[in-house]
């Protein structure tokens, strides 16, 4: 087992390099089970949900080859559908990409239920409903998705009940190689959506529309190899540009995409923080004295994002007032506040909303990261508190974040990794 200790009060200077973008890597990495050519995918994240997607993918019969820093081979011309380890698919959340990749596929898909973070109920049925529209008969029985068609799938008209990120992209997924046209309404908008298309259109799927809430799908008949370079991780960068605002320092963060950014640029503009943005990358200095008091609400994309709730909460920690912080896409979001709490912060839940204390001093304590995105706020909070705090539960950042603690410390962090082997605190055990 490994933890993250951090001996913080050190502003972070210098520039970091952004990493391709978990989420849009994830799905294209699993996409490639529709395309039965070689592939080679560029500025991939070196991550553990990405080396479980290899994994599974090495499962089915497909072969991954790393060619050089971030880029890999994948050459599933010959792979099995149904045989991804139930072990593996539990591990991730996004390994329901598996559904929709199998049935566009091979016209049945075989997958066990997805795990990854727990932050709430996080249900499939909108990606069952979609599947259900292109003619799939779709069950669910002792941990396993089952989904089956007579004879493929067919084009059909999805329409979501509420905005789905990942039904989006199974979706899309799972119509690509059906015969005939498919329309999803009410589709998410996220930059990994366009991704996803983009690289598959780049495989010679016709797909219009991503990026908007109309999606218009013609299914083709074969895809073919191509070399896709995956996007920016923007919540990566969303996560700095919070770390270098909260640590009162100035960081020169570089391969992003600052239209990504607008929904977070514009709340730490209107914190008081300077963010000045170039081609592609930003640079993020905390130009004020203190950090004015706001609200702020997480939506689909271009709202601002709830992966960057808990990072954000940090800084709301440290403004000069008592600030509002709503979740407007997950239940049970802020799983991570009792342990803001252990280190000094004043936060009150109620639902989906939590009023968070300014002025906050955090001291340093021992930590668990609860899931992903609470593990980097954990290390912002650590980053600010004036002495060492050890995190644990650390294998959670390592899904989505590339190599993190070198990152930060050569911006001036005070960080390492390190093996334990303490009993731990019953305490902090559920």
């Amino acid at each position: 087992m490994e933890k993250i200790v951090i001996t913080g009060g050190k502003p972070l200077h210098g520039a970091i390099e952004i990493s391709g973008m978990k989420n849009s890597a994830v799905a294209v990495i699993l996409a490639t089970v529709l395309i039965e050519d070689i592939c080679v995918i560029e500025n991939v994240p070196d991550i553990s949900d990405v080396k479980i997607c290899f994994d599974i993918l090495t499962s089915m019969g497909i072969k991954v080859r790393l060619i050089s820093a971030n880029t890999y081979e994948i050459d599933s011309r010959v792979a099995t559908g149904g045989k991804s380890p139930y072990d593996l698919v539990r591990k991730m959340r996004a390994s329901y990409y598996l559904i929709g990749a199998e049935l566009g596929r091979f016209g049945k898909a075989h997958v066990g239920l997805p795990g990854g973070c727990d932050f709430g109920v996080r249900p499939i049925d909108q990606h069952i409903k979609g599947f259900e529209a292109l003619g799939a008969t779709v069950t669910v029985e002792g941990g396993y998705v089952d989904a089956k068609t007579d004879g493929g799938v067919l084009g059909g008209h999805v329409y979501f009940d509420g905005v789905t990120v990942g039904g989006t992209m199974n979706v899309i997924m799972a119509a690509v190689r059906a015969e005939g046209q498919t329309v999803i309404e009410n589709a998410a908008r996220e930059p990994h959506i366009v991704d996803l298309a983009n690289f598959l259109n780049a495989c010679g799927a016709q797909i219009s529309g991503a990026g908007t809430d109309v999606i218009k799908i013609t299914g083709v008949k074969n895809l073919h190899g191509c070399t896709h370079a995956i996007i920016p991780d923007m919540i990566e960068a969303g996560t700095f540009m919070i770390a270098a605002a909260a640590t009162k320092g100035a960081l020169h963060i570089t391969n992003v995409i600052p239209k990504h950014l607008e929904s977070v640029t514009a709340k730490l503009t209107e914190m008081g923080v300077c963010v000045e943005e170039e081609d592609d990358a930003v640079f993020v200095s905390n130009c004020s004295d203190t950090l004015s008091k706001i609200n702020v609400k997480t939506q689909p994309y271009p709202g601002f994002p709830t992966d960057l709730n808990p990072q954000m909460c940090v800084l709301l920690c440290l403004s000069d007032g008592d600030c509002c912080l709503t979740e407007g896409v997950w239940d049970n979001r802020f799983r991570y506040v009792e342990e803001l709490k252990r280190m000094g912060a004043s936060i009150s839940v109620d639902g989906k909303t939590a009023v968070v204390e300014g002025n906050t001093l955090f001291s340093p304590a021992r930590v668990r990261a609860v899931d992903l995105r609470a593990g980097a706020a954990m290390i912002l909070a650590a980053l600010v508190a004036d002495g060492t705090t050890e995190i644990e539960d650390v294998h959670h950042i390592q899904r989505g974040y590339d190599n993190i603690v070198e990152k930060l410390r050569l911006c001036g962090a005070d960080i390492r990794l390190c093996e334990y082997k303490d009993i731990v605190d019953t305490s902090m055990a559920n």
